[in-house]
């Protein structure tokens, strides 16, 4: 089988065809779950085709319908996975290695799976901001940051996801209330990536910033980006009723899934003790199975009471959050 190229597919050749195979489109780079596709096959001998879908992913398996050769999506974020549930395009799964995954990890339909997990952060400049100064995510709309906040836009996914998750917490007039107050503590208008937000805090631009953990991770491992890294601390902050927001990677099933059994078998193996560490630690990203140890980079960042809030909700809510940051006009 051969997976079909198109104009939203970065990186997709020509595939040889084989007997035992699985079809995933992702929307990771490549680079970053290889080293999964590669022991998965030395232990099992079933090659994995890997397409880097970077847009249009829903769009593309609707127009393939039945006839996708598509088994398996990976993708970043409880929205982008509920995009997919909600076209039609997925079917459950069911194994007794899935249990594994907590059920607040998990759809409540068995869509999709969490396979690691992320925290959305502050990133705090080391010495312009006091340790423990910003304890929760309600007090990013406090004043007392007035001119010193950076993000990315709040109608980008991950910023939508938090949203979503205040949303549940506290009700529609009590999040409108806190991007208000956000808003008007920005330093700049939202732009960039969540690297550049810490770029800004290293130039003095602002002194905290919203992000992702696994950040940290690629920018200390850059050249030019580990100064940007080492003038900034995380910080964990929780909802006031609840405990730190946490975003995943996950996977989910196509309902063409031309090599069900082969797919399930990979699946069952990225929730295994050896995949956990192997896609927690190159994606400097927390496991999703319990005793999973993390890497040494992640551990260092400290501890942490993860929200039990189901991702599930969040991704319902999520139609609702992006209409309250656009009433707003966020980034405008």
């Amino acid at each position: 089988m051969r997976l079909l190229t198109t104009v939203a597919v970065i990186g997709a050749t020509a595939i040889p065809a084989f007997a035992e195979e699985v079809n995933v489109y992702s929307h990771r780079q490549p680079e970053l779950i290889q080293p999964l596709f590669d022991a998965f096959t030395a232990e099992t001998g079933i090659t994995v085709n890997s397409s880097f879908v970077d847009k249009g992913m829903v769009e593309r398996l609707q127009a393939e319908g039945s006839r996708s050769p598509a088994d398996l999506v990976l993708t970043v974020d409880v929205a982008r996975l509920g995009e997919v549930k909600d076209a039609g395009v997925l079917q459950p799964m069911d194994a007794e290695a899935l249990s594994v995954i907590p059920a607040n990890l998990r759809d409540d339909e068995n869509m999709w799976f969490a396979l690691t997990t992320r925290a959305r952060i502050i990133y705090a400049h080391k010495d312009r901001v006091a340790e423990d100064e910003v304890t929760t995510y309600e007090d990013l709309a406090d004043p007392k940051w007035q001119g010193r906040i950076c993000t990315r836009v709040f109608t980008h996914d991950y910023n939508v996801a938090l949203t979503a998750a205040h949303l549940a917490h506290h009700g529609e007039e009590a999040t409108l209330a806190w991007l208000e107050g956000i808003k008007a503590n920005l330093a700049r208008k939202p732009e960039g990536g969540d690297r550049d937000q810490v770029k800004a805090i290293w130039a003095g631009e602002c002194d905290i910033a919203i992000g992702n953990t696994y950040y940290m991770g690629g920018m200390l491992a850059d050249d030019e980006q580990k100064a940007w890294a080492e003038s900034v601390r995380i910080e964990f902050p929780t909802f006031e009723d609840g405990g730190t927001h946490l975003n995943v990677s996950g996977v989910a099933m196509t309902a063409a899934a031309p090599n069900r059994e082969n797919a399930l078998k990979l699946v069952e193996f990225l929730v295994g003790d050896e995949a956990q560490r192997i896609y927690a630690e190159t994606n400097h990203e927390f496991p999703v199975k319990e005793g999973v140890a993390l890497s040494e980079l992640v551990a260092s960042w400290g501890e942490f009471e993860a929200d039990d809030l189901a991702l599930s909700e969040i991704s319902d809510l999520r139609p609702r959050a992006l209409d309250l940051i656009e009433q707003v006009n966020f980034d405008g």
